[in-house]
């Protein structure tokens, strides 16, 4: 009997240690140990993926506005980021389907400041190609809210990457070079017509000669296409313009039609640079905007696509497309990058999907082609599960800031793993360089836990898991203090008359007991949010369910990024 009663007091001994890992509460601090994420999309349980197929989204979350090159075997993506920071992810892979994040182009705080922009704003459309004849990368891109567009430049896609080399004389947005095959270069862009235009969202293609030596432009700039398909059907953001050599044709594919709903890709071509194009009749060559929107499984607002040639001499497009979870097109995880094969008509048209099919989310792999998101490194498709403990004491690169930071606010714990974070004076609401780091949604049905430990000082300390899309439109489960005692609680941003405030949906005390050692649990499923917490032994604890998960929709809460995950801590909430 004696026996007996040391190993359960062992046993609950090592219970007890087991539920409080981690280190020692520090003022003004919190630790963030494991990071847990399980993604459970319908989709993906219902159709298990056959030998030999890959699944799109090939970058499942907020991966948009896709650009691709190729040097050799070796293929390139890069993506939008916007507000966050280190900014551009680069993404390599030798197949079209299998891709490893090998950097970021924006990744010294001197390439990228951003310290008060909205998170919608920053760095768009970039654009990556590769030049045979000097052997060297370039980046083109437009920073919104700051000085427009910029080139960068590297000898290997994984960096380092040049600091900007500022494009005063290209105005307007979604700058891209083209390398012809005689060694001249020329820079496309989106902007307004050469007059007044006629209608909201009337804009323009120009071009202009490109420098390579110097990085910048020269001789006349000219209007490639004015509106797009049919000026006279008032075609609105024609916008994303690359241009391709083939057939002893230049073809020039920009998007248009705004990067909703009614998002489009359409082509032109020309047997000079300068043009005339002459439009493809059966334009656009990739949209969803006339199918059903009752459709099960639906994908939509397909466009931003950029074309590239395998060295089998196949033609594919990669384009940002989103998966939404109801006929009004709510999607909370962003605009994300899908890969489809282009086929070619008998007159030498590129198309990319026929008007009136929709995007397969289950293709045939390319050739030489195998399925490897599983293994380390890989970007994961379709469902999975990971954990994350911040091992390797830096941040991995599919985590991020939201603006660039300007003093050292995180330390990485090599005793216990995990992160400490300050609590400083910013918050999320305010269009300041907060104390989150955040990682991608990537599925609309998910789970999310995070290991924290914090013990707030003051009414105004809070610290917890954050679902974030937007300064307004964000949820936090935290630790507080509500009248001196540590509480549990839940909490929306809401824009009242111009000033958004955080408004409280749930709060529940602590034990005194409470050590500051705390799991917290956000739930998506069916379009529902349930935020759950647990202390100790004790098993999951409800906070609050049966939350609109709208709220966070792209549809409702506006703007360009996708739900982030983060980790979050504030002196000023």
């Amino acid at each position: 009997m004696k026996n007996q009663l040391l190993i359960l007091l062992a046993a609950t001994m090592f219970a007890s240690c087991a539920t409080q890992k981690g280190p020692d509460p520090v003022e003004g601090k919190a630790w963030f140990g494991e990071f847990r994420y399980t993604g459970n999309d319908a989709f993906f349980n219902e159709n298990p993926l056959p030998e030999g197929k890959f699944y799109n989204p090939i970058l499942s979350g907020f991966f948009p506005d896709p650009s691709i090159c190729r040097k050799g075997d070796d293929y390139y993506l890069v993506n939008s980021t916007f507000s966050f920071f280190p900014g551009i992810p680069v993404f390599h892979s030798t197949d079209l389907v299998n891709w490893k994040q090998i950097g970021h182009i924006l990744d010294r705080p001197e390439q990228f400041v951003n310290t008060d922009q909205p998170v919608s704003y920053g760095i768009f459309a970039p654009a990556i190609e590769y030049n045979s004849y000097n052997d060297l990368f370039y980046l083109t891109t437009t920073y919104v809210g700051s000085k427009g567009n910029f080139v960068v430049t590297a000898k290997d896609p994984a960096g380092p990457w040049s600091n900007p080399i500022w494009l005063p004389e290209v105005p307007g947005i979604d700058p891209s070079l083209f390398f012809d095959d005689d060694g001249k270069a020329y820079i496309l862009n989106n902007q307004d017509p050469s007059y007044p235009p006629l209608y909201q969202g009337h804009k323009a293609t120009w071009m202009q000669e490109f420098d390579v030596v110097e990085n910048k432009t020269f001789g006349p700039r000219r209007v490639l296409r004015d509106g797009g398909h049919n000026l006279a059907e008032k075609p609105i953001w024609i916008e994303g313009p690359h241009i391709y050599k083939l057939n002893g044709y230049y073809y020039l594919m920009p998007a248009e039609g705004g990067t909703s709903i009614n998002h489009s890709q359409v082509v032109f071509r020309s047997k000079d640079i300068w043009g005339p194009y002459e439009t493809y009749e059966n334009n656009p060559i990739l949209t969803q905007r006339d199918l059903d929107r009752n459709r099960p499984n639906p994908v939509t607002n397909t466009g931003h696509a950029d074309l590239i040639q395998d060295p089998n001499g196949d033609w594919y497009a990669v384009f940002l497309a989103c998966r939404p979870y109801t006929p009004e097109n709510h999607f909370n995880i962003g605009r994300e990058t899908f890969l489809l094969p282009v086929h070619w008509t008998e007159d030498l048209w590129p198309v990319i999907l026929d008007r009136g099919l929709e995007v397969p989310m289950i293709l045939d792999l390319p050739m030489n082609a195998t399925n490897r998101d599983l293994e380390p490194g890989f970007m994961k498709r379709g469902n999975f599960s990971y954990t994350e403990s911040f091992a390797d004491q830096k941040l991995p690169m599919e985590w991020f800031f939201l603006r660039t930071p300007v003093e050292e606010w995180h330390f990485f714990d090599p005793e216990n793993k995990g992160v400490w974070i300050d609590a400083r004076d910013a918050n999320l609401r305010e269009r300041k360089q907060p104390s989150f780091i955040g990682t991608r949604q990537r599925h609309h049905d998910m789970t999310v836990e995070i290991s924290m430990l914090w013990l707030p000082s003051t009414p105004n300390d809070l610290a917890g898991l954050v679902l974030f899309q937007n300064e307004a439109f964000h949820i936090t489960l935290g630790v507080t203090l509500v009248d001196e005692k540590n509480h549990v609680v839940l909490q929306k941003a809401e824009n009242q008359e111009g000033v958004v405030n955080k408004v409280v949906l749930e709060s529940i005390e602590l034990p005194g007991s409470f050590s500051g050692h705390i799991d917290l649990k956000a739930e998506s499923k069916n379009g529902q949010l349930a935020f759950l917490y647990k202390t100790g032994n004790s098993d999951w604890q409800m906070v609050k369910d049966g939350i609109d998960a709208r709220y966070l929709s792209t549809e409702n809460a506006t703007g360009f990024i996708g739900t982030i995950l983060g980790m979050y801590v504030s002196s000023n909430e």
